[in-house]
């Protein structure tokens, strides 16, 4: 068969191989530390869990709305409204399977051939293949450390042009963990609505913050902003829920109807009772959250203290998120090099920066037990001092 021109043009998830490649690793008797994959180590809380087992009693087996449950809907437009100052009703909310096809339908509805979509680097490795799908163009704002890896108002201002369509905000941010102030988020919010496109928020790691951080909702800012706002959310990271595969678009009810077009012909609904677990994680108590996030707080504080004590690393402290983004240029070696080397020599995965447009970079994930990352970070220190 000859295959359709977009899949050559599409680059398979390198977070997703390498994590394949280290559990094959230990499946054959190699112990493995593996900082690779983006998923709490944590069981979905047990609240959670009971909520669906509840209603697959009840027998909520069928199908139902192609947008989500009404219920879940409500749930998430009561939540964007209460905790991120967002005016939504349930007809601004599509559920989803999870956090990135929430993206991938927005790509679909939104992008058109030779769109651009303005992409701050180091970036979550899917957002440009997304756009690439839809046939926009992917218009790549390299940053640096100098920056916190962020975007500065006059970075986004010299990327517009008449073919900018969207901006992709994401705070905090995967691979950098960096988070944008307040001021940050005001500062570029202006940016959009004088240059009039649209801003898609990724904030899938809005409740993982650290060290008295904010988490400000680009939307929230006034009337202009809000109707040129779109937000991506979803359950993985906050309540430990990767393998639910729920997720929630939000936004103005012509772009959530052309989303919820889209799915009807592609998933239909989201699992239905998976979604009623959604329901009580966001109904119930968040003391599962913050337990959790302060074991990622913990974790944070080791893997940072003994991956700067490497010489030869740097790596600046994240506000968010559970991942560090070091530069490993000193060593001599590109991501992809580094990172294969390191899993043959010393069993410890990683993912290489290049994966998400920074290869003087490594990315690890802290979402981890304390003994593997104690392990780990022995082994990779001593696989930089055998190169340097």
């Amino acid at each position: 068969m000859k295959l359709a021109g977009r899949v050559s043009q599409v680059t398979p998830s390198m977070t997703l191989a390498i994590a394949a490649k280290a559990k094959a690793m230990k499946g054959e008797g190699i112990d493995i530390c593996s900082f690779s994959a983006g998923e709490p180590d944590f069981d979905t809380p047990a609240h959670i869990k009971a909520a669906a087992q509840k209603a697959l009693d009840e027998g909520k087996t069928k199908y139902g709305a192609a947008a989500g449950e009404p219920k879940l809907r409500e749930a998430i437009a009561k939540k964007l409204k209460t905790e991120n100052g967002l005016d939504y009703k349930a007809e601004n909310v599509i559920v989803t399977n999870g956090g990135k096809h929430s993206l991938f339908n927005l790509m679909l509805a939104a992008i058109e051939p030779g769109d651009e979509v303005i992409i701050p680097a180091p970036y979550w490795l899917s957002y440009p293949e997304m756009v690439t799908l839809a046939g926009g163009i992917s218009v790549i704002v390299p940053t640096t450390a100098s920056t916190g890896y962020k975007i500065t108002p006059e970075q986004l201002r010299q990327s517009i042009t008449p073919k900018s369509k969207l901006f992709i905000l994401n705070s905090p941010s995967n691979p950098t963990g960096m988070v944008y102030t307040p001021e940050e988020i005001k500062a570029l919010a202006e940016i959009i609505v004088e240059a009039d496109i649209f801003v898609v928020s990724d904030e899938i790691y809005e409740k993982i913050l650290y060290d008295g951080a904010k988490h400000l909702t680009i939307g929230s800012l006034g009337d202009e902003i809000f109707a040129r706002t779109i937000i991506s959310n979803g359950f993985a990271k906050a309540y430990s829920m990767t393998g639910w595969r729920i997720g929630y678009l939000a936004g103005p009810v012509d772009a959530i109807k052309a989303t919820t077009t889209i799915q009807s012909h592609s998933t239909s609904n989201i699992c239905t009772f998976a979604q009623y677990g959604a329901i009580a994680a966001l109904e119930d108590s968040q003391d599962c959250v913050e337990q959790m996030r302060q074991a990622f707080a913990k974790r944070r504080q080791v893997m940072l203290e003994r991956l700067n004590a490497i010489p030869g690393l740097s790596c600046p402290k994240p506000d968010g998120a559970f991942y560090l983004f070091p530069d490993i240029s000193k060593t001599g070696l590109k991501s992809l090099d580094f990172s294969d080397a390191l899993l043959e020599e010393q069993q410890v995965a990683v993912i290489p920066g290049i994966a998400f447009g920074a290869d003087d970079n490594i990315r690890l994930s802290y979402a981890t037990d304390m003994a593997t990352i104690e392990k780990g970070m022995d082994r990779l220190e001593k696989f930089v001092k055998s190169r340097i």
